[in-house]
């Protein structure tokens, strides 16, 4: 029997590129789902030029599990290609090698952060993508980050099927970040739009994203309370405190410090910590602006959008 996922396809009636978006490879990675949700509700086969394929949940064992990975402890993003007759992981990422990536031009791929850390809304791309280059700052996320491609994943794996993948990071493993689903939400938008593929554009963010390709983990020089004072998105200085760390009683109280002058993209959520353990991700910037000022600038433009209001919660 073979392995399978389900994919909603909305195929339009003018010929363009073909793009998937996908979410849940992770399976505790729930927000792309969200994101999916939202992006069907907007994009019309009447009007679209061109194919979208949408895969919610890539990794459904996982998914259903609250687990990142699969049953076997296997991280599907380290199991591409795969292949037909390998393992669970193998088998699933050879279909989605074969039935999406090596049907696409470009891919929206949606991640959070782990367990207990939130991630800065931001889009990953590699080098010498000429296209990610292209359609990264189209996409208007806060940060761009410049990163390696990781041997197994599905971005090594569409580069070498010359499709072009944005790699989406926003909030936290097992809950919605509204703010991360709507800047993905109109990021995909913008980026069709921008491809001519027949889509409404949302409202244009103000800014120009923050571009970095070196960054760092602040880490803890030794256990205690941590009591952060920066924000996702705020730009610090080397040498700057990021927070500080105390003891139960209060004879402890010391600042921790930025390793490297840029941009927080993203932290921990836990105040109880352990020597060594990450507290905040720095990267380094490449342009003048913080992601603090691209930060507000979104957060204005995509809660005055009404195209994605939801039903009121009680």
């Amino acid at each position: 029997m073979e392995v399978s996922m389900r994919v909603r396809v909305i195929h339009g009636k003018k010929p363009g590129p073909v793009i998937f978006v996908s979410g849940s490879i992770h399976g505790d990675e729930i927000i792309g789902v969200e994101v999916v949700r939202r992006l069907l509700k907007s994009v019309s086969a009447k009007r679209l030029a061109g194919t979208l394929l949408c895969i919610p949940i890539v990794n459904a064992y996982g998914f259903v599990a609250h687990q990142r990975y699969l049953p076997d402890r296997r991280d599907l993003n380290r199991c591409f290609p795969g292949n037909a007759k390998g393992s669970l992981a193998s088998q699933l990422a050879h279909c989605f090698t074969t039935e999406i990536i090596a049907r696409s031009s470009i891919g929206v791929d949606i991640h959070t952060a782990g367990l207990h850390r939130e991630n800065l809304p931001q889009v990953r791309i590699s080098e010498n993508r000429s296209k990610a280059e292209e359609l990264a700052p189209i996409f208007g996320a806060p940060a761009i980050i410049v990163s390696k491609l990781r041997e197994g994943s599905l971005r090594q794996t569409a580069a070498d099927h010359d499709c072009d993948v944005l790699l989406v990071e926003a909030g936290e493993a097992l809950r919605f970040d509204e703010l991360g689903i709507r800047v993905a939400v109109q990021g995909i938008l913008r980026v069709m739009h921008h491809l001519d593929m027949g889509v409404k554009l949302p409202r244009k963010a103000g800014a120009t994203s923050v571009r970095s390709r070196r960054s760092t983990w602040v880490r803890a020089p030794e256990g205690g309370m941590f009591r952060a004072t920066k924000a996702s998105g705020a730009f610090v200085e080397k040498g700057e405190a990021v927070g500080y760390l105390a003891d139960p009683f209060g004879d402890l109280d010391i600042a921790v410090e930025a390793p490297i002058a840029g941009i927080i993209i993203g932290r921990s959520n836990l105040p109880v910590v352990n020597q060594g353990d990450a507290l905040m991700h720095v990267a380094e910037v490449e342009r003048p602006g913080t992601a603090e000022d691209r930060l507000s600038d979104i957060e204005e433009a995509v809660f005055a959008d009404g195209l994605f209001d939801e039903d009121e919660i009680v």
